[in-house]
C-alpha cells in the first residue's frame, strides 16, 4: 500500500567521535503539512535534515521520500526534495532572475518551461519587482527569499529550510514567514527548522521539541500543550542571584518547574494565582530585586521548559 506521507524518517541516528548528534530520530510528514524542528543551535536540526536531504550518511535508520529510500548516493528522490541551507547558496553577480534561471536549468527543466516557472517562483518570493537587480545589492532578507525561491525551482514535494529567517530584520522575516504559509496551502510539504518559538507557533502544523539530539515530545501545539496539563508560566525579571533562585522555586508546592536565564526566571506553576505570593516571597528572601512579572497560560516556551527543563535559549 502507497504511504500517504511525503517524508518518513526512521530511527535516526548520527555519532561524531564521542558525540551521539541524533539519537533515534522519526519525522513523518504529509503532503500540505508544515511540520516544525524546535531546539537551540547544536540539538542536531542541522545533523537530521543534512540526513533527511541525503547529504550526511547515517549511522543508522531510513528515510523514505515519496516511497524511494534517500542515501548519500541516490539521486530519484533528491529531484524531488527542495533544499534552503542556512548558509545562502547565490550568486551575487547574478540577478535573482538569473540565480532562478541558472539552478532551473541544473534540474533539468525544460527552457520551454523555465521562464514561466522562473516568474511564477518570483512572484512567491516577493521579488518580482527586483527579478532584474543582481542579488548582491539585495537587503539579508531579499536574499533569504531568494534563497528560498532556489530551493521552489524544480516544483519540489518537500521543501527543507534550515533556519531560514537568522539574522533578517522582522519586516523581511514576516515576508519570508507570509512565503512559507503560502506554500503548504499549495500542498507541500514542508520541513522547517528553528529556534524562534513564535515562528514555529505561527506556521506548524506539527511540532518536534529537539534537544541533545533527541525528540523529547512531538505533536500538534494543541497536543504539546496538554503535556503540561493546566500548568502557568510565571516570567519575573530582575538581578541578584536568580540561578540560585530557580533551585529554590523547584522545591516550593505546586510548582512543576523553574529555569533561570539573562536575567529572567521562568516558573511552572498548576495555579499560578495561588503561588505567585510564595515565588515572590521567597525571591525576596533570596536577596533577588524584582523588576517586572507577567503571568502566561501554556503555550510551546511552557511545554519546552517542561521538557526539557530549561528555557530554549539556555
Amino acid at each position: 500500500m502507497a504511504s500517504n506521507y511525503v517524508l518518513e524518517a526512521t530511527g535516526l541516528r548520527k555519532q561524531f567521535g564521542q558525540l551521539q548528534a541524533v539519537k533515534d530520530i522519526s519525522i513523518q510528514i504529509a503532503p500540505g503539512e508544515t511540520y516544525g524542528l524546535l531546539g537551540p543551535n547544536g540539538s542536531g536540526k542541522t545533523t537530521t535534515i543534512s540526513m533527511i536531504c541525503g547529504l550526511l550518511p547515517a549511522d543508522g535508520g531510513e528515510v523514505l521520500v515519496a516511497g524511494m529510500p534517500m542515501t548519500t548516493t541516490t539521486l530519484e528522490p533528491k529531484k524531488i526534495v527542495g533544499l534552503v541551507p542556512q548558509d545562502l547558496a547565490i550568486y551575487p553577480d547574478l540577478t535573482a532572475r538569473e540565480n532562478l534561471t541558472f539552478f532551473g536549468r541544473l534540474y533539468g527543466i525544460p527552457s520551454a518551461t523555465l521562464k514561466a516557472r522562473v516568474e511564477e517562483v518570483l512572484r512567491v518570493i516577493g521579488l518580482l519587482d527586483r527579478a532584474g537587480d543582481r542579488s548582491g545589492t539585495f537587503s539579508g532578507g531579499m536574499k533569504r527569499r531568494l534563497n528560498i525561491g532556489i530551493g521552489l525551482i524544480h516544483g519540489p514535494s518537500l521543501l527543507v529550510l534550515d533556519e531560514p529567517t537568522v539574522g533578517v530584520d522582522p519586516q523581511s522575516r514576516n515576508s519570508i514567514l507570509e512565503s512559507i504559509e503560502k506554500l503548504a496551502g499549495a500542498g507541500i510539504a514542508v520541513l522547517y527548522t528553528t529556534h524562534y518559538m513564535e515562528e514555529a507557533e505561527r506556521l506548524c502544523d506539527r511540532v518536534a521539541i529537539i534537544d541533545g539530539g533527541e525528540i523529547r515530545a512531538q505533536g500538534t501545539q494543541d497536543e504539546l500543550v496538554r503535556l503540561v496539563g493546566e500548568n502557568e508560566r510565571i516570567k519575573i525579571t530582575g538581578s541578584g542571584p536568580i540561578a540560585a533562585a530557580a533551585e529554590r522555586m523547584r522545591q516550593i508546592p505546586g510548582v512543576a518547574g523553574a529555569s533561570a536565564a539573562d536575567g529572567e526566571l521562568s516558573v511552572l506553576a498548576a495555579d499560578a494565582g495561588a503561588t505567585l505570593t510564595t515565588v515572590l516571597q521567597e525571591l525576596a528572601a533570596q536577596g533577588v530585586a524584582i523588576a517586572s512579572v507577567a503571568v502566561e497560560k501554556p503555550d510551546l516556551e511552557t511545554v519546552f521548559l517542561h521538557v526539557t527543563g530549561k528555557a530554549l535559549r539556555d
